[in-house]
């Protein structure tokens, strides 16, 4: 049999066999979940290495950090001034008219 033979008679299989069509497809699904997966865990070593990068810094790099921090969370930085409801004013009374009689 000739190899012109065997790929004319598998193109065929595939195209009228439900259940070469089936396992076909199953592996083109499989395929495809394999290389997202592929992706996330090269996306995944990736951000490892970034984090490992940052945390690579020098004593002072973290003390200066650890400083910001504290200051950003002091109490006066996170309290609201004048309270944290908003008010509106008080509505001003119109004078009356003095009665004629």
């Amino acid at each position: 049999m000739e190899s012109e033979v065997g790929v004319a008679v598998a193109a065929t299989a595939l195209v009228f066999s439900p259940r070469v069509r089936g396992v076909v497809r199953r592996g083109a699904v499989y395929g495809v979940a394999g290389v997202l997966k592929a992706g996330d865990a090269v996306t995944s070593a990736g951000r490892g290495v970034a984090r490992g990068v940052r945390g690579a810094r020098t004593d002072d790099d973290a003390e200066e950090t650890a400083a910001a921090y504290a200051a950003a969370a002091s109490p006066a930085a996170t309290k609201p001034s004048g309270g944290s409801r908003r008010r509106t004013p008080k509505p001003t009374p119109t004078p009356t008219p003095p009665a004629t009689t």
